[in-house]
């Protein structure tokens, strides 16, 4: 399986302590790694059929002053689908005028939809493939954005059909907000004031937020399994679909 990051946050926020604690985890998650994320409507994608311990791209991208309110990033362990950089998650398509991210940890068996509309995946992975066809169920219930608790509305019907075919832990964003939905193994954790420090689970590697943020500051993380050793992280109950928004929970 897979490993998932995503960051939603009030103010542009630097992610890389927490990308730093994902990549970690590359030897084992080692088919792949892709991180995309938004500025304003605009959207930078990284991906890269390599690991994320060894791709110059994920050096580059550890290089790379990353701010922003919307993040999804993921390390790729291939249950269907090449080792190939069509197959390396984040994917992105447009739709009503916005760039959509989605990554996917799992593994869909006979997920097979008909897919009629302008989406169609390019790789041959089971994760694109349910992408697609979320984008086009998505186009199908609205005719133009609709608000995030209409598009929440939507996605609580749609995602059990690609979960009862297996596991469908996942993230998307398209910039307003963060949706998370969980089947298996799936964490969140809010960072507000007071800020404190914090250390990863699975490198000798410390940051006290306090002296980087600002009291109005919010950031909430979600990702496969806690990335720090000292927050208390909250696990996803089976199916359950959390909505972020300006680094806080919302009613989903």
């Amino acid at each position: 399986m897979c490993q998932l990051l995503g960051m939603n946050a009030n103010t542009p926020t630097d992610v890389m302590f927490s990308f730093a604690g994902l990549a970690t985890r590359a030897d084992e998650h080692k088919d792949g790694f892709g991180i995309a994320f938004f500025e304003d409507r605009g959207l930078r994608h990284f991906i890269d059929n390599q690991g994320a311990r060894c791709s110059p791209v994920a050096e580059m991208v550890q290089r790379y002053p990353i701010r922003s309110d919307n993040v999804i990033a993921h390390i790729r362990k291939a249950t269907q689908g090449r080792v190939t950089l069509e197959n390396s998650h984040p994917f992105v398509r447009e739709l009503w005028g916005r760039y959509w991210v989605f990554a996917h940890n799992g593994d869909l068996k006979d997920f097979a939809p008909r897919l009629h509309g302008a989406f169609r995946p390019v790789g041959d992975t089971d994760s694109e493939r349910a992408f697609c066809w979320l984008m086009q169920e998505l186009a199908k219930a609205h005719a133009s954005v609709p608000s995030i608790g209409e598009l929440s509305a939507t996605l609580r019907e749609l995602l059990p059909r690609p979960a009862a075919h297996g596991t469908f832990n996942v993230l998307l964003s398209n910039g307003q907000a963060l949706w998370a939905h969980g089947t298996t193994a799936l964490h969140s954790l809010q960072r507000r004031h007071p800020f404190g420090a914090a250390t990863l689970a699975d490198a000798d590697l410390s940051v006290d937020f306090a002296a980087l943020t600002t009291p109005r500051d919010r950031v909430t993380l979600v990702a496969t399994e806690p990335l720090t050793s000292d927050e208390a992280w909250e696990a996803f109950a089976p199916g359950e679909l959390r909505v972020f928004r300006g680094g806080e929970r919302v009613a989903a």
